[in-house]
């Protein structure tokens, strides 16, 4: 009784899969490398956003906005080039 228990929890284990790992997106830009928070949020500015808030995380600047129709963005981006990190479920979807 006891091994078929344990046999069942592997056969719904494996019918299951693995577990989904959440995607990490992370900058590796030394400190010295990168540009001013002012300069990202001038960028999206000029692209019509409303910036919320900017600060450091994974070694990118995470940014949270919105525009005037109340679209929000929340986005990592890399400190030296100020281009948007893409997830990997982004990229997927393309």
């Amino acid at each position: 009784m006891k091994y078929a228990f344990f046999a069942a929890i592997l056969v719904v284990t494996a019918c299951l899969g693995p577990a989904p790992v959440a995607a990490r997106q992370i900058c590796s830009v030394p400190l010295a490398d990168w540009q001013p928070r002012e300069t990202l949020q001038k960028k999206l500015e000029a692209e019509g956003w409303t910036v919320v808030s900017i600060r450091s995380d994974d070694g990118c600047y995470k940014i949270k906005a919105t525009r005037a129709g109340g679209e929000r963005l929340e986005a990592k981006y890399d400190p030296a080039s100020l281009e948007r990190v893409r997830r990997e479920q982004e990229e997927d979807d393309d």
